[in-house]
């Protein structure tokens, strides 16, 4: 992706949104999407006639719907399709690479059904920065973390793989693959250096350790590091 990395200037001021609870995209992050409305068909389709571009958007379920539909958090993240196939029964298939999050200025009309927003990007300026960022200070105590809690819960993972990774991957395939709540997910999303990261996704993973023991039943996330 870095090789098509935008400049802030190329970004769209309008963008189109897709709102799903629970699903996480981050700068860096890939995260990819079974497309079968046909708002969203659409909004696929749209993307990849200009530029390939949309975003990810959490609704919000504390507050009232509004007449696009529930309201959306103020956060959201711009992505890139990287991938793209079509299956037999005319789904699509596809994968986002996250770009850069915005903040929501505005909600505008929406087009083919799916919904569109007029998005502020200078506050996250730097997820387009392609400088490696500063090292983690405590990377030992977040994987001390990340081991309880999958030990707790009962999840795989590659461990040899998981060490390998650097800091900024790390953090973010831990924020998007692990379980949490839609309202965890947006602190993930919402913390702007990767070091506020990091202490976020340990603090949600301790707490997880205690408050939820291992059943048999849950389903586990998608396999670190295979």
């Amino acid at each position: 992706m870095k090789d098509m990395q935008p400049r802030l200037g190329d970004l769209p001021e309008i963008c189109p949104v897709f709102p799903l609870t629970g699903a996480l995209l981050l700068p860096g992050g890939r995260l990819p999407l079974n497309i079968f409305e046909p708002r969203y068909l659409a909004m696929t389709e749209d993307a990849l006639a200009a530029g390939r571009m949309f975003a990810m958007i959490q609704p919000n379920a504390d507050q009232d719907a509004v007449a696009q539909g529930p309201m959306l958090y103020k956060v959201g993240c711009l992505g890139r399709l990287s991938s793209f196939s079509e299956t037999d029964d005319g789904r699509y298939l596809i994968t986002l690479n996250g770009l850069i999050r915005f903040d929501v200025v505005a909600e505008v009309e929406m087009l083919r059904g799916y919904r569109r927003v007029r998005a502020d990007f200078s506050r996250f300026a730097a997820d387009l920065d392609e400088a490696a960022p500063p090292a983690l200070p405590d990377r030992a105590g977040l994987l001390a973390a990340l081991r309880a809690y999958f030990d707790n819960r009962g999840f795989d993972a590659n461990w040899d793989a998981i060490e390998e990774m650097d800091d900024h991957h790390l953090v973010t395939s831990l924020a998007m693959v692990c379980p949490f709540d839609p309202l965890e997910k947006q602190a993930l999303l919402e913390a702007i250096p990767l070091a506020e990261r990091a202490e976020t996704l340990r603090t949600l993973l301790r707490i997880g350790t205690h408050t939820a023991p291992h059943d048999p039943d849950d389903a586990p996330p998608r396999r670190m590091a295979s």
